[in-house]
């Protein structure tokens, strides 16, 4: 397996030759990254702000400035940020590249059977590809953002990126498919902080977005839902119909208007009449996209021991069959298994877990750690 030598940079505001260093902050018009710029000011950095626009809201059912991340209201929130705190800022229209990298994927992974993961994607393509170049454009020496986590030195002196110390915010698991040689230029300056104090800066400095609605959920599905926002976006002639099937049996409950109704582990909303009272509850347990069928049964069904994943990302070395906590989605708390690479399928590697784990689905990505630290991860076949 691979292993990444991650240089280790100086951070200090001011550099050896009296420069002050340039920070380039992703501002997506929220408290959190706000804050990381005003803190960035304060430490005696140069700062420069950029938020990119990647969404036309006028398409779906969110008020903009309500929960959304860099609408157009949200531009003129971080706008009003880099002039209260005297910054330049700049706005980069991102629409088109968030279309083919984000939007397009979320939808067809849904007509594939998948349950897609669009905030790695917008991470990836946006955040931590397109940023990075504006940042040298921009003759920056780092990229800051308001993520909730951690560059630390590794025991090599090395950088690797580690957890939040708060757990609940930690989002280290849409990172992993972070370029290596980036991480040594990444600035995350609200990490030791929670929520309440992050909003008491805003407040203390006066930026009118202290109190503003965090952005939930997926930004541009809004409260239609994700099979809603399919429908309205996507050409009806891609759904694929077929039958509710009861696992093991195959008698089949009902008809259904497409496979993107339905994700792994569902349990409302699965169209077909309840066994009874004092019948267990059904759960979706597979989608054949080949086929159409969407299999249903018991939740004891729903448990696996292993995971194949492939087009996985390393961020540091990893020793085969080494044991590792592997998170199968963001708010699993994560299960300590083995992690073995697949023979002739570079990138492809299977898990297998001390216990079993619940609703193990495709699309998502199986993301692992050495204790803190974020090692990698790839995505769930």
């Amino acid at each position: 397996m691979s292993h990444m030598n991650l240089e280790t940079i100086d951070r200090a505001p001011i550099g050896p030759d009296g420069r002050r260093r340039r920070v380039l902050v992703a501002m997506s018009g929220g408290v959190d990254s706000s804050v990381a710029a005003a803190l960035l000011v304060e430490q005696g950095y140069d700062v420069v702000g950029l938020t990119m626009q990647v969404w036309d809201y006028t398409s779906c059912d969110i008020e903009e400035g309500n929960g959304t991340c860099c609408s157009s209201t949200d531009v003129d929130d971080a706008r009003a940020v880099a002039d209260r705190l005297d910054f330049p800022f700049y706005v980069a229209n991102c629409e088109a590249t968030f279309k083919a990298a984000v939007i397009d994927p979320f939808i067809n992974g849904y007509l594939e059977g998948k349950t897609p993961l669009p905030c790695v994607n917008c991470n990836t393509f946006l955040k931590f590809d397109h940023l990075i170049t504006r940042m040298r454009e921009l003759d920056c020496d780092f990229l800051a953002t308001g993520h909730y986590a951690k560059i630390e030195p590794g025991p090599d002196g090395r950088s690797m990126i580690v957890t939040s110390d708060d757990s609940w915010k930690d989002q280290t698991y849409f990172l992993f498919t972070i370029d290596p040689k980036v991480v040594p230029r990444l600035m995350f300056p609200i990490v030791h902080l929670n929520k309440a104090e992050v909003r008491a800066i805003a407040e203390d400095k006066g930026l009118l977005i202290a109190r503003k609605k965090d952005s939930t959920g997926i930004c541009f599905v809004g409260n239609q839902g994700y099979s809603q926002f399919i429908e309205t976006h996507a050409d009806r002639s891609r759904f694929i119909r077929g039958v509710v099937k009861m696992y093991p049996s195959g008698e089949v409950l009902s008809r259904h208007d497409g496979i993107h109704h339905f994700t792994y582990g569902q349990r409302k909303g699965l169209g077909v009449q309840t066994r009874g009272s004092t019948e267990k509850p059904l759960f979706v347990l597979r989608i054949d996209a080949s086929s159409g069928d969407v299999w249903v049964g018991d939740e004891e069904h729903l448990f696996s021991r292993s995971v194949k994943i492939k087009d996985t990302r390393l961020l540091g070395s990893v020793v085969e069959g080494e044991r590792l906590k592997v998170k199968i989605r963001y708010a699993h708390k994560g299960e300590y298994g083995v992690l073995k690479s697949i023979p002739d399928q570079p990138g492809e590697f299977e898990v297998e877990f001390d216990e079993p784990v619940r609703a193990v689905t495709p699309g998502q990505a199986a993301v692992f750690y050495r204790e803190a630290q974020l090692v990698g991860g790839g995505w769930i076949q």
